[in-house]
């Protein structure tokens, strides 16, 4: 745990110094305020455990190498992105060694990092809060892609199983799949409007109660959010089916190509969300290998006992 809290201290500056390079003056502005804090912070974790290391390990290294890659190639928006991921994941990582040592000195030392975590949240916050790009839609649109992947995958596998024909497990994945995105869209509309209509019925509430200086409450759209969550879920769906448009007589093609893309969106998710990423690749993997499993084994079973041949 020494090793981990100093080596992702001094990859936070690591990772702060190099986006300076590739950041708009409002982001090096925020990045020049941030990188002595994290200074102090490497400072600190090496005098408290008594441990110097002065350099990146090799899978830091390469995580730092793609992160200012992404951030090169998409500009200011990916380090917006990036930036907000990298304290979410601080705040989280903290306060989890807090709550499990803070009746000792360990914790006592993680709260004063802490404190610092929680200003340099509240400093993305104020300073970035007209964001070139929603985090809440972005998550939208890899949570959509995602789910469409995944749902696709095992739909083909199955339709393989059962099928065997490459024109109709082609046919059979593109209805599944506008069906899909259709649906999800549908489903997002729905929510969105109904969430909208119960923060609308609040405002009326205090309104009516006397606070005329009620503040609205923001209210996303839910055709732009529908239009989002469908477009993804069929972008997502696309990567499973594009070995059967090329011809892909089996699963296999697929489930290598939409597993890939699966497990790099749930990365990317992951690392957006401030979540562990290792965990999340797992049980997206884990997800996966359910769907296919069952879907591959229905049809199967579906071909061989209700003599389906086509």
């Amino acid at each position: 745990m020494a090793e981990s809290l100093i080596l992702d201290e001094l990859f936070d500056l690591s990772l702060y110094r190099k986006l300076q390079s590739v950041s708009n003056p409002e982001l090096q502005k925020i990045l020049a305020e941030l990188i002595p804090v994290e200074i102090g912070h490497f400072a600190f974790w090496q005098h408290f455990f008594k441990l110097k290391l002065p350099e990146l390990n090799t899978g830091r290294k390469l995580k730092l190498f793609f992160i200012v890659c992404a951030c090169r190639l998409f500009g200011a928006p990916a380090v917006d992105l990036v930036l907000e991921a990298i304290e979410v994941y601080g705040v989280r990582k903290y306060l989890d060694v807090w709550e499990r040592y803070k009746d000792e000195s360990l914790g006592e030392a993680v709260k004063g990092v802490l404190e610092d975590e929680f200003k340099h949240e509240d400093l993305l916050v104020t300073r970035l809060k007209d964001r070139i790009l929603n985090p809440d839609r972005i998550r939208n649109i890899f949570l959509g892609m995602n789910d469409g992947m995944v749902e696709i995958l095992g739909a083909v596998s199955g339709f393989f199983a059962s099928f065997g024909k490459n024109s109709l497990v082609l046919v059979a994945g593109l209805t599944t799949a506008v069906a899909g995105a259709l649906s999800m869209a549908a489903g997002s509309y729905a929510a969105i409007s109904s969430e909208n209509e119960v923060r609308r019925t609040q405002e009326e509430k205090l309104r009516f109660l006397g606070e005329v200086e009620v503040a609205s409450f923001g209210r996303e759209s839910a055709a732009r959010s529908a239009a989002v969550v469908g477009i993804s879920y069929f972008v997502g769906s696309s990567f499973p089916l594009f070995p059967v448009l090329l011809g892909a007589q089996t699963p296999f093609p697929s489930i290598l190509t939409g597993g890939s893309m699966i497990l790099l969106v749930s990365i990317t998710l992951a690392f957006l969300s401030g979540m562990a990423v290792r965990k999340r690749a797992l049980t997206n993997f884990v997800l996966i290998t359910i769907a296919v499993g069952i879907s591959y084994t229905i049809g199967f079973l579906v071909r061989r006992l209700l003599g389906i041949s086509l």
